[in-house]
């Protein structure tokens, strides 16, 4: 059978990609080696751009009751105020990543979206008109032909590796261990709740829910003494004795895994009809959810473009924008994540320095707004004259938005481009009419986070052209085919 898009990896980046290629219209398989999707995926925190999507899709609602949201980030565990950034951005989220999986899984199937498990990728091959995917199942091997092909399927890629895609980077020095243990009332665990740095590493404990904690530890300057194999709680306990002095006895070990510091960039994000995103296509230190954000912002991008390609509407070159755009937003990721691992070891009069500079409203803002994910700003060519300043970015105050403007979260949820006519009249209405189908009209009275009189939104929700107050509508046509494609003819 002939698919339109294969998906191989069933993780966060993964399943997102396949609920906004169904949320288009276009049918998805998405192969994965495991029994489960994202069973063992060690984060916890969702940053402000993650919450952000996630509420834009309507796919919040179902992790609130599982987790928490607190007020706080942090820059190389430099303690930032979210509270004070000048445009209004959600709250940072606690939540295990497995169970970000499991709701994003289960609106997977909701949407139509063809998972399967227990399906292992031995070779990929392409040609000019499709990728051949051979696979190991559970009844034998496969082959799986498809227009593209998507690798989400982590650091070790055989997707990207098969395109012959290269992964520069390094790896430090560094072992680390995570694990979720079960533990009483009187551990000594409770007195390393939150982040915490030594001389030889960090130690960060998580409540997970009663009698249950997540704890993680990183050792800088040795080598990992194996790759394979999870840490036993010996070895966990051991390693919070070395970098913090503190003995850790009692508890039972749900589930463990080993972690390093490993950065690497995929030189290409596109090979063909081959794509990788998400782990696939970068990889650095974890922190503060960055690496989530980051992913799935891969996904949303590549999401609508893969779907307009397939159906017919897409302008020349729309695929390869996503290289264009999504690989200095992963440059920029490994740059930043690099620069807190200086400030977290070693322990330097340095990091005492940008700690004092953090309560500078400025440098407070800049700082977590790229810790937050929300400063990734995409080059926008206006059709003349300079783009709008919010040209490439996601609408500010979103929640505000999809609260003051009927409709709006519906389409957001919906995946659909929206053209927000803040104007109090129809013209922008008619000039959208030969694309009607593709881009939801939404009026509204000014909203207060918005400098604009007219905003087009794309399906990812970033800023494809906005009007400014009191200004005209140039470049609204050429916008309306960049993200909807050509009007239909006699409209």
């Amino acid at each position: 059978m002939f698919h339109d898009v294969v998906i191989v990896g069933a993780g966060p980046v993964g399943l997102m990609l396949a609920c906004e290629l169904r949320l288009a219209g276009t049918p998805v398989v998405v192969l994965e080696s495991g029994s489960e999707p994202g069973a063992q995926a060690p984060g916890v925190a969702l940053n402000a751009g993650v919450v952000e999507l996630l509420e834009m899709r309507g796919l919040m609602d179902a992790c609130r009751a599982e987790g928490f949201e607190f007020p706080m980030a942090h820059f190389a565990h430099i303690w930032l105020d979210p509270t004070q950034l000048a445009d209004r951005y959600p709250f940072n989220f606690a939540i295990p990543h497995s169970r970000l999986v499991h709701h994003l899984a289960e609106r997977a199937r909701s949407l139509g979206v063809d998972l399967r498990l227990g399906q292992r990728v031995v070779e990929v091959t392409q040609d000019e008109e499709s990728v051949r995917t051979r696979i190991e199942t559970p009844s034998g091997e496969q082959t799986v032909r498809s227009r593209y092909l998507v690798g989400c399927d982590g650091v070790d890629s055989r997707v990207r590796q098969a395109a012959g895609i290269g992964f520069p980077g390094d790896e430090q020095p560094f072992h680390g261990t995570v694990a979720d243990l079960a533990v009483g009332p009187d551990s000594p665990l409770a007195e390393l709740v939150g982040a915490r740095e030594y001389p030889a590493g960090l130690v960060a404990v998580t409540p997970m829910g009663p009698g249950r904690v997540r704890l993680l530890t990183g050792e800088f300057g040795v080598e990992p003494p194996r790759r394979d194999g999870a840490p036993d709680l010996a070895e966990i306990q051991d390693s919070v004795r070395r970098i913090a002095g503190v003995a850790v006895t009692g508890g039972t070990l749900a589930w463990s895994a080993r972690w390093f510091h490993v950065t690497r960039l995929a030189e290409r994000y596109r090979a063909g009809r081959i794509f990788v995103a998400g782990d696939a296509a970068h990889t650095h230190f974890p922190l503060g959810g960055q690496a989530l954000s980051t992913g799935l912002d891969d996904a949303v991008n590549l999401g609508w473009k893969l779907a307009a390609d397939l159906g017919g509407r897409a302008p020349e070159g729309l695929l390869d924008t996503y290289h264009t755009e999504r690989h200095p937003a992963g440059a920029r990721a490994c740059r930043t994540t690099r620069a807190q691992v200086a400030l977290l070891h070693p322990l330097t009069e340095l990091r005492d320095i940008v700690a004092e500079l953090v309560r500078f409203p400025a440098v407070n803002e800049y700082l977590g707004m790229m810790v937050g994910g929300t400063d990734t700003r995409y080059l926008v060519e206006p059709a003349g004259g300079d783009a709008h300043p919010l040209a490439g970015r996601r609408l500010p105050g979103i929640a505000a938005a999809a609260r003051s403007v009927p409709g709006l979260a519906e389409a957001w949820a919906a995946g659909h481009a929206v053209l927000l006519d803040l104007t109090g009249d129809d013209s922008l209405g008619r000039a959208v009419s030969g694309s009607a189908k593709r881009v939801t009209v939404l009026r509204s009275a000014p909203l207060p986070h918005v400098d604009a009189a007219a905003v087009l939104l794309r399906p990812d929700g970033r800023v494809a052209w906005a009007a400014p107050a009191g200004g005209d509508t140039d470049g609204l046509h050429a916008a309306l085919t960049a993200v909807a494609g050509a009007p239909a003819q006699g409209s």
